[in-house]
């Protein structure tokens, strides 16, 4: 067996009642901390993205002494300031039906019914708030003429609810939150650690007590104790090797968490973005994405004919396939992220994909076009660029090809993980302590998450959502202090100094790089868009091989003592291999196809993907044993949302 079942999970602090006033209800119920007895607890954030830098700045202007880390150079590299195409929130500016439960509807449903109602429900009710603070701060979103915030779609609704600032929409938002970060670190109230690296969780008595870190400049690495521990570190998908994820996005801290305790959920739902640069040549060590908000005015299109090596100028427009528009009619373009992709590489396996072998050897035909003649003859160019302009150049300095001019080539690739730490109501995690914010845990997206709706699950957390919840656990303290001498702080230490050391010793002939792109290349092919029973299985055993390997082949030049990229990348590759095994093994096991998770097993007859909920309406959080790991359900209860096969058609 691959695994062992363990008994059945529940999230016991979710209100019960009616949806609608299930936060309200939670917020009073929690036991709260007086001023005075905030100024004597310690939480320690890891990460600075929308989630971290927004829950810190929070917890501090509330009195807390809040501990921020990051491993970037400054808060404002978090990976948070590449999104691009707006957050949603269920204003109804447009008068157009939107409402805070049509966004909880179209977010489960988008989520392939796989994810929690009261979650998901609390989500939308705050998205409302989220855009007041943000204005508040001076957030830049676009405003129409008369100078009312605009508008516009995004994939799996039929509203426009999303906010934006043109393209550059996780930048401006992260600067709101960077900014409010620091006003508390000018106050005093939070404490600022750049370039440290969470590389182990303390436990003590059962709790999260602190943090191990490695200072990335001096190699030095030490302990930091709090009351409380919360994690912001984003998502997965670097396990993948190539996607759009900044490079240095990586598992490892909520690995080691998962490792001293914490539940890891749902491992296996990773998103798939339909719109991304397709790859150049194996030299690539990332992709870049093209924003879902492209798909307002771009039309999806293949030739008709397989093999039609033509100019897209010279194919007209009878002999043009807009299969998105055929497949799906009351969609067209903006279908979810699942179908998009997942229809992407059903013509291109057909043999109609577009973009020729180049002189790098990249894949011939693994591309379609996303065309805006149409949009530049009714808006015309400056209207265009007035919505994508920074879109559009970005596109021609990676590509060399104007899209004013031919259309733009894109392909699905890595984006978003739905998978996550698992936590209850109040984002607390199967460690007590140690709370899960943002894309490190698995809470609201279910098995496919909806276009920008990540910006506002991260700041839904980190402004909202966490600071009213975590006051109920500090409320049971004060927690006896600590100090790094004590046996299991020390313990934890010792095992990090340890790692790091054998890492370094191994001395073998192959690069870490290697190892990652290898392990990219094996879950691209079996835990990608497509996976299957073989494929899975065989996934699993080069996995372990590989890893096998990694521990006697690897070479990580350079010591420990100093600035040592190798030795990062090290670390966080090792995290992988054991992850990816995880992932696999869940992807096995869940033999029903639901969202970014599509089983060829599992499909209706027109090739979609088709739900076991008799069998799999739950959410599966796997624990850590040091072996076979161990499947715990939660079953998932659907009182206001009726699970149905989605149809976008």
């Amino acid at each position: 067996m691959l695994f062992d079942l363990g008994t059945p999970i529940g999230d016991t602090k979710a209100p019960r009642g009616p949806i609608e006033t299930r936060w309200d209800r939670r917020r009073f119920e929690a036991r709260l901390v007086n001023p005075a007895g905030r100024r004597r607890l310690t939480v320690i954030v890891v990460g600075t993205g929308l989630a971290g830098a927004s829950a810190a700045a929070t917890l501090g202007e509330a009195g807390y002494r809040v501990r921020s880390y990051c491993f970037q150079d400054s808060p404002r590299r978090a990976h948070s300031i590449a999104a691009q195409g707006g957050i949603n929130a269920a204003k109804n500016y447009r008068n157009d039906g939107d409402s805070v439960h049509r966004l909880f509807h179209d977010t489960v449903k988008g989520g392939d019914f796989r994810s929690r109602e009261s979650n998901v429900h609390r989500l939308a009710q705050v998205s409302v708030e989220i855009i007041d603070q943000c204005v508040a701060q001076g957030v830049p979103f676009a405003r129409e003429y008369g100078g009312l915030l605009d508008n516009r779609s995004f994939g799996g609704a039929q509203v426009s609810r999303t906010f934006y600032a043109r393209g550059q929409t996780g930048q401006q938002l992260l600067l709101g939150a960077y900014q409010a970060l620091e006003r508390q670190v000018a106050a005093g109230s939070v404490a600022a650690f750049t370039r440290h690296e969470m590389l182990d969780l303390v436990v003590v008595d059962g709790r999260a007590r602190g943090i191990v870190v490695r200072d990335l400049v001096t190699g030095t690495v030490t302990t930091d104790l709090a009351d409380a521990v919360v994690l912001a570190t984003g998502g997965y998908g670097n396990v993948f090797f190539l996607s759009t994820n900044a490079k240095g996005c990586n598992v490892t801290a909520t690995w080691r968490a998962h490792r001293r305790g914490a539940l890891f959920a749902n491992p296996c739902f990773t998103q798939i973005h339909p719109t991304c640069i397709p790859q150049s040549g194996p030299h690539q060590s990332k992709l870049t994405l093209m924003s879902e908000s492209l798909r307002n005015d771009g039309r999806v299109w293949v030739p008709l004919r397989a093999g039609d090596g033509r100019a897209p100028g010279d194919i007209p427009e009878a002999e043009r396939d807009y299969y998105l528009e055929r497949l799906y009619p009351s969609f067209g373009n903006l279908v979810p992220r699942d179908i998009a992709s997942r229809a992407a590489k059903s013509v291109c396996d057909e043999g109609r994909g577009v973009g020729a072998t180049n002189q790098h050897g990249a894949a011939a035909g693994l591309g379609v076009y996303l065309d805006f003649a149409d949009a530049i003859g009714r808006l015309g160019r400056s209207g265009v660029a007035a919505r994508y302009g920074n879109l559009f150049e970005m596109y021609q300095r990676i590509t060399g090809e104007d899209p004013y001019e031919v259309p733009m080539r894109i392909y699905p690739a890595v984006h978003y993980t739905m998978g996550g730490l698992w936590v209850d109501y109040d984002l607390q995690s199967t460690v007590p302590g140690l709370f899960v914010i943002g894309e490190a845990n698995f809470s609201d997206h279910g098995a496919n998450r909806l276009g920008a709706s990540a910006l506002m699950q991260g700041l839904a957390d980190g402004y909202f959502v966490l600071p009213n919840t975590i006051s109920d656990y500090l409320a049971e303290g004060p927690f006896p202090a600590l100090d790094p001498t004590h046996p299991e702080v020390a313990a934890a230490r010792a095992e990090v100094t340890g790692r790091v050391a054998r890492l370094l010793s191994v001395d073998g002939d192959r690069t870490v790089d290697s190892f990652h792109r290898e392990l990219g290349r094996v879950m691209w092919e079996h835990c990608g868009m497509e996976r299957t029973d073989a494929g899975l299985r065989e996934a699993v055993g080069e996995i372990r091989s590989l890893r096998e390997q990694f521990w006697t082949r690897v070479r990580v030049p350079g010591g420990g003592d100093g600035l040592n990229q190798s030795l990062e990348r090290a670390g966080r590759v090792a995290d992988f291999l054991e992850l990816a095994e995880l992932m696999c093994v869940d992807a096995l096991h869940r033999t029903e196809s639901c969202g970014g998770h599509f089983r060829a097993e599992s499909q209706t007859p027109d090739g979609e993907a088709l739900r076991d909920d008799e069998c799999f309406s739950y959410v599966a959080a796997w624990e850590w044993t040091g072996g076979a790991p161990v499947l715990h359900r939660e079953p998932l209860e659907f009182e206001h949302v009726t699970p149905s096969q989605r149809s976008y058609k």
